[in-house]
Protein backbone atom coordinates (compact mmCIF):
# COMPACT_ATOMS: atom_id res chain seq x y z
CA UNK A 1 0.00 0.00 0.00
CA UNK A 2 0.98 3.67 -0.07
CA UNK A 3 1.66 6.20 -2.76
CA UNK A 4 2.87 3.57 -5.22
CA UNK A 5 -0.75 2.52 -5.61
CA UNK A 6 -1.32 5.72 -7.55
CA UNK A 7 0.41 4.07 -10.51
CA UNK A 8 -2.58 1.73 -10.82
CA UNK A 9 -4.89 2.63 -13.74
CA UNK A 10 -7.76 3.58 -11.42
CA UNK A 11 -8.66 3.52 -7.73
CA UNK A 12 -12.24 2.92 -6.61
CA UNK A 13 -14.07 3.57 -3.36
CA UNK A 14 -17.17 1.67 -2.35
CA UNK A 15 -19.38 3.38 0.22
CA UNK A 16 -22.20 1.76 2.18
CA UNK A 17 -24.33 4.24 4.10
CA UNK A 18 -27.19 3.35 6.42
CA UNK A 19 -29.08 4.48 9.48
CA UNK A 20 -26.28 3.80 11.95
CA UNK A 21 -22.97 4.08 10.11
CA UNK A 22 -21.18 4.77 6.86
CA UNK A 23 -18.38 2.43 5.77
CA UNK A 24 -16.00 3.29 2.93
CA UNK A 25 -13.43 0.95 1.40
CA UNK A 26 -10.84 1.77 -1.26
CA UNK A 27 -9.98 -0.85 -3.89
CA UNK A 28 -7.45 -1.06 -6.69
CA UNK A 29 -8.63 -1.69 -10.25
CA UNK A 30 -8.10 -5.43 -9.69
CA UNK A 31 -10.10 -5.40 -6.43
CA UNK A 32 -7.25 -5.38 -3.92
CA UNK A 33 -8.53 -3.88 -0.67
CA UNK A 34 -6.37 -0.88 0.22
CA UNK A 35 -8.07 0.80 3.18
CA UNK A 36 -11.32 1.18 5.11
CA UNK A 37 -12.93 3.91 7.19
CA UNK A 38 -16.14 4.09 9.23
CA UNK A 39 -18.10 7.22 10.18
CA UNK A 40 -21.61 8.12 11.39
CA UNK A 41 -24.94 7.46 9.73
CA UNK A 42 -25.50 8.33 6.07
CA UNK A 43 -29.21 8.15 5.39
CA UNK A 44 -30.52 11.37 3.81
CA UNK A 45 -33.82 10.82 5.66
CA UNK A 46 -31.87 11.93 8.74
CA UNK A 47 -30.38 14.98 7.03
CA UNK A 48 -28.33 15.68 3.93
CA UNK A 49 -25.55 17.50 5.76
CA UNK A 50 -25.02 14.53 8.06
CA UNK A 51 -24.95 12.23 5.03
CA UNK A 52 -22.34 14.30 3.20
CA UNK A 53 -20.29 14.65 6.39
CA UNK A 54 -20.28 10.88 6.99
CA UNK A 55 -19.34 10.10 3.38
CA UNK A 56 -16.47 12.59 3.53
CA UNK A 57 -15.23 11.44 6.95
CA UNK A 58 -15.33 7.74 6.09
CA UNK A 59 -13.51 8.48 2.82
CA UNK A 60 -10.74 10.40 4.60
CA UNK A 61 -10.37 7.61 7.16
CA UNK A 62 -10.14 5.04 4.35
CA UNK A 63 -7.49 7.12 2.58
CA UNK A 64 -5.48 7.36 5.79
CA UNK A 65 -5.83 3.60 6.34
CA UNK A 66 -4.54 3.04 2.78
CA UNK A 67 -1.58 5.33 3.34
CA UNK A 68 -2.89 7.82 0.78
CA UNK A 69 -3.18 11.59 1.08
CA UNK A 70 -6.55 13.32 1.31
CA UNK A 71 -5.80 14.94 -2.08
CA UNK A 72 -6.10 11.46 -3.62
CA UNK A 73 -9.87 11.75 -3.07
CA UNK A 74 -10.18 13.65 -6.35
CA UNK A 75 -8.73 10.63 -8.19
CA UNK A 76 -11.23 8.11 -6.79
CA UNK A 77 -14.19 6.73 -8.71
CA UNK A 78 -16.89 6.33 -6.07
CA UNK A 79 -19.80 3.95 -5.85
CA UNK A 80 -22.38 4.94 -3.24
CA UNK A 81 -25.03 2.59 -1.90
CA UNK A 82 -27.18 4.67 0.43
CA UNK A 83 -30.33 4.02 2.41
CA UNK A 84 -33.14 6.46 1.63
CA UNK A 85 -32.24 7.22 -2.00
CA UNK A 86 -35.14 5.07 -3.21
CA UNK A 87 -37.04 8.30 -2.47
CA UNK A 88 -36.68 10.33 -5.67
CA UNK A 89 -35.91 13.78 -4.28
CA UNK A 90 -33.22 12.41 -1.97
CA UNK A 91 -31.61 10.62 -4.91
CA UNK A 92 -31.59 13.87 -6.88
CA UNK A 93 -30.13 15.87 -3.99
CA UNK A 94 -27.26 13.42 -3.58
CA UNK A 95 -26.62 13.38 -7.34
CA UNK A 96 -26.50 17.19 -7.31
CA UNK A 97 -23.90 17.24 -4.51
CA UNK A 98 -20.62 18.91 -5.41
CA UNK A 99 -18.79 15.74 -4.43
CA UNK A 100 -15.01 15.50 -3.99
CA UNK A 101 -14.52 12.44 -6.23
CA UNK A 102 -13.35 12.01 -9.82
CA UNK A 103 -16.72 10.41 -10.59
CA UNK A 104 -19.63 9.32 -8.41
CA UNK A 105 -22.28 6.70 -9.11
CA UNK A 106 -25.28 6.38 -6.80
CA UNK A 107 -27.76 3.61 -6.08
CA UNK A 108 -29.56 2.14 -3.07
CA UNK A 109 -27.78 0.28 -0.28
CA UNK A 110 -30.02 -2.67 -1.18
CA UNK A 111 -28.67 -2.80 -4.72
CA UNK A 112 -25.01 -2.65 -3.73
CA UNK A 113 -25.57 -5.13 -0.89
CA UNK A 114 -27.04 -7.61 -3.38
CA UNK A 115 -24.17 -7.09 -5.82
CA UNK A 116 -21.66 -7.68 -3.04
CA UNK A 117 -23.46 -10.64 -1.47
CA UNK A 118 -23.33 -12.54 -4.76
CA UNK A 119 -20.11 -11.10 -6.20
CA UNK A 120 -21.95 -9.40 -9.03
CA UNK A 121 -24.13 -12.37 -9.94
CA UNK A 122 -27.93 -12.64 -9.70
CA UNK A 123 -29.45 -13.28 -6.30
CA UNK A 124 -31.58 -11.96 -3.45
CA UNK A 125 -30.72 -10.18 -0.24
CA UNK A 126 -32.50 -8.96 2.87
CA UNK A 127 -30.94 -6.25 5.01
CA UNK A 128 -31.92 -6.39 8.67
CA UNK A 129 -30.04 -3.72 10.54
CA UNK A 130 -31.27 -0.35 11.75
CA UNK A 131 -33.87 -0.68 8.97
CA UNK A 132 -35.17 -3.59 6.92
CA UNK A 133 -35.63 -4.15 3.19
CA UNK A 134 -35.33 -6.80 0.51
CA UNK A 135 -34.08 -6.95 -3.07
CA UNK A 136 -33.81 -9.63 -5.73
CA UNK A 137 -32.36 -9.48 -9.24
CA UNK A 138 -32.64 -12.29 -11.75
CA UNK A 139 -31.95 -11.61 -15.42
CA UNK A 140 -34.10 -8.64 -16.41
CA UNK A 141 -36.39 -8.98 -13.38
CA UNK A 142 -35.94 -7.26 -10.05
CA UNK A 143 -38.00 -6.83 -6.89
CA UNK A 144 -37.43 -4.16 -4.25
CA UNK A 145 -39.52 -4.31 -1.08
CA UNK A 146 -39.63 -2.46 2.23
CA UNK A 147 -37.10 0.17 3.15
CA UNK A 148 -39.82 2.75 3.75
CA UNK A 149 -37.98 4.23 6.69
CA UNK A 150 -38.54 4.66 10.39
CA UNK A 151 -41.25 4.79 11.69
CA UNK A 152 -43.42 4.25 8.58
CA UNK A 153 -42.08 0.76 7.96
CA UNK A 154 -38.86 -1.22 8.41
CA UNK A 155 -40.72 -3.97 10.27
CA UNK A 156 -38.42 -6.57 11.78
CA UNK A 157 -35.53 -4.10 11.91
CA UNK A 158 -33.53 -3.03 14.94
CA UNK A 159 -35.35 0.30 15.10
CA UNK A 160 -38.74 -1.42 14.84
CA UNK A 161 -37.89 -3.91 17.61
CA UNK A 162 -36.76 -1.04 19.84
CA UNK A 163 -39.85 1.03 19.09
CA UNK A 164 -42.24 -1.85 19.84
CA UNK A 165 -40.43 -2.59 23.09
CA UNK A 166 -40.54 1.06 24.16
CA UNK A 167 -44.25 1.32 23.31
CA UNK A 168 -45.07 -1.73 25.43
CA UNK A 169 -42.87 -0.71 28.36
CA UNK A 170 -44.50 2.72 28.53
CA UNK A 171 -47.95 1.10 28.55
CA UNK A 172 -46.81 -1.35 31.24
CA UNK A 173 -45.42 1.45 33.41
CA UNK A 174 -48.80 3.17 33.19
CA UNK A 175 -50.58 -0.07 34.12
CA UNK A 176 -52.15 -0.78 30.74
CA UNK A 177 -50.04 -3.72 29.54
CA UNK A 178 -48.51 -6.96 30.82
CA UNK A 179 -45.34 -6.85 32.87
CA UNK A 180 -42.11 -7.66 31.04
CA UNK A 181 -38.42 -7.87 31.91
CA UNK A 182 -37.95 -5.31 29.14
CA UNK A 183 -39.11 -2.63 31.57
CA UNK A 184 -36.07 -2.86 33.83
CA UNK A 185 -33.73 -3.40 30.87
CA UNK A 186 -34.87 -0.24 29.10
CA UNK A 187 -34.84 1.82 32.31
CA UNK A 188 -31.31 0.59 33.05
CA UNK A 189 -30.17 1.21 29.46
CA UNK A 190 -31.00 4.91 29.79
CA UNK A 191 -30.21 5.05 33.52
CA UNK A 192 -33.68 6.39 34.36
CA UNK A 193 -36.38 5.27 36.81
CA UNK A 194 -39.74 6.07 35.24
CA UNK A 195 -41.76 6.57 32.06
CA UNK A 196 -40.89 10.24 31.80
CA UNK A 197 -37.21 9.34 31.84
CA UNK A 198 -37.74 6.98 28.90
CA UNK A 199 -39.72 9.59 26.98
CA UNK A 200 -37.00 12.18 27.52
CA UNK A 201 -34.46 9.79 25.98
CA UNK A 202 -36.61 8.56 23.08
CA UNK A 203 -39.04 11.28 21.98
CA UNK A 204 -38.07 12.61 18.56
CA UNK A 205 -34.91 10.50 18.39
CA UNK A 206 -33.58 8.86 15.23
CA UNK A 207 -33.92 5.22 14.22
CA UNK A 208 -30.37 4.46 15.38
CA UNK A 209 -31.29 5.28 19.00
CA UNK A 210 -34.20 2.83 18.90
CA UNK A 211 -32.04 0.23 17.15
CA UNK A 212 -29.69 0.19 20.14
CA UNK A 213 -32.55 -1.44 22.10
CA UNK A 214 -32.90 -4.39 19.71
CA UNK A 215 -30.23 -6.43 21.50
CA UNK A 216 -32.20 -6.13 24.75
CA UNK A 217 -35.39 -7.32 23.02
CA UNK A 218 -33.73 -10.37 21.48
CA UNK A 219 -31.95 -11.21 24.76
CA UNK A 220 -35.27 -11.07 26.60
CA UNK A 221 -36.94 -13.23 23.97
CA UNK A 222 -34.24 -15.87 24.37
CA UNK A 223 -34.80 -15.68 28.15
CA UNK A 224 -38.46 -16.58 27.56
CA UNK A 225 -40.06 -13.18 28.17
CA UNK A 226 -43.50 -13.42 26.53
CA UNK A 227 -43.68 -9.79 25.47
CA UNK A 228 -40.23 -9.85 23.87
CA UNK A 229 -40.97 -13.18 22.19
CA UNK A 230 -44.17 -11.79 20.67
CA UNK A 231 -42.31 -8.75 19.29
CA UNK A 232 -39.42 -10.78 17.86
CA UNK A 233 -41.71 -13.44 16.37
CA UNK A 234 -43.84 -10.75 14.69
CA UNK A 235 -40.75 -9.12 13.18
CA UNK A 236 -39.27 -12.45 12.08
CA UNK A 237 -42.59 -13.47 10.49
CA UNK A 238 -42.48 -10.33 8.36
CA UNK A 239 -38.87 -11.01 7.32
CA UNK A 240 -39.85 -14.56 6.36
CA UNK A 241 -42.75 -13.28 4.23
CA UNK A 242 -40.44 -10.70 2.67
CA UNK A 243 -38.05 -13.48 1.67
CA UNK A 244 -40.84 -15.55 0.11
CA UNK A 245 -41.83 -12.59 -2.04
CA UNK A 246 -38.23 -12.33 -3.25
CA UNK A 247 -38.19 -16.07 -4.01
CA UNK A 248 -41.03 -15.57 -6.51
CA UNK A 249 -38.48 -14.82 -9.28
CA UNK A 250 -36.32 -17.82 -8.28
CA UNK A 251 -33.00 -16.25 -7.29
CA UNK A 252 -30.18 -18.80 -7.28
CA UNK A 253 -28.70 -17.42 -4.05
CA UNK A 254 -30.15 -15.68 -0.99
CA UNK A 255 -28.28 -13.88 1.78
CA UNK A 256 -29.27 -11.96 4.89
CA UNK A 257 -26.95 -9.17 5.99
CA UNK A 258 -26.91 -6.43 8.59
CA UNK A 259 -26.43 -6.35 12.34
CA UNK A 260 -29.61 -8.34 13.05
CA UNK A 261 -29.21 -10.99 10.35
CA UNK A 262 -27.54 -13.52 12.65
CA UNK A 263 -29.54 -12.77 15.85
CA UNK A 264 -32.85 -13.01 13.96
CA UNK A 265 -32.00 -16.22 12.07
CA UNK A 266 -33.20 -18.61 14.82
CA UNK A 267 -36.61 -16.90 14.70
CA UNK A 268 -36.99 -17.03 10.89
CA UNK A 269 -39.24 -19.73 9.43
CA UNK A 270 -37.35 -22.94 8.58
CA UNK A 271 -38.20 -22.87 4.87
CA UNK A 272 -36.52 -19.46 4.59
CA UNK A 273 -33.63 -20.07 7.00
CA UNK A 274 -32.64 -23.19 5.07
CA UNK A 275 -32.05 -21.11 1.93
CA UNK A 276 -29.73 -18.56 3.52
CA UNK A 277 -26.22 -18.55 2.08
CA UNK A 278 -23.32 -16.46 3.41
CA UNK A 279 -22.69 -13.15 1.67
CA UNK A 280 -19.66 -13.60 -0.59
CA UNK A 281 -18.47 -10.00 -0.26
CA UNK A 282 -19.33 -6.78 1.55
CA UNK A 283 -21.79 -4.08 0.44
CA UNK A 284 -18.79 -1.76 -0.06
CA UNK A 285 -17.32 -4.23 -2.54
CA UNK A 286 -20.72 -4.32 -4.24
CA UNK A 287 -20.58 -0.53 -4.47
CA UNK A 288 -17.08 -0.81 -5.97
CA UNK A 289 -18.27 -3.30 -8.61
CA UNK A 290 -21.23 -1.04 -9.39
CA UNK A 291 -18.97 2.01 -9.80
CA UNK A 292 -16.45 0.09 -11.89
CA UNK A 293 -19.15 -1.11 -14.29
CA UNK A 294 -20.75 2.32 -14.57
CA UNK A 295 -17.42 4.08 -15.04
CA UNK A 296 -16.32 1.72 -17.80
CA UNK A 297 -19.69 2.06 -19.53
CA UNK A 298 -19.41 5.86 -19.32
CA UNK A 299 -15.86 5.78 -20.63
CA UNK A 300 -16.85 3.66 -23.65
CA UNK A 301 -19.78 5.97 -24.39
Amino acid sequence: MGENQLSDPQLYIGIDGGGSKCRATIYSHNHQLLGTGVAGRANPLHGLEQTFKSITESTHLALADAGLSTETCSQLVAGLGLAGVNVGHFYQQIINWQHPFKSMFLTTDLHTACIGAHNGEDGAVIITGTGSCGYAHVGHQSISLGGHGFALGDKGSGAWLGLKAAEHVLLALDGFAANTQLTQKLLAHFNVSDAIGLVENLAGKSSSVYAQLARLVIESAHDGDDVAKTIVKDGACYISELARRLFSINPSRFSMIGGLAEPLLPWIDDDVASKVSPALSSPEFGACLFAQKQFKTQSVA
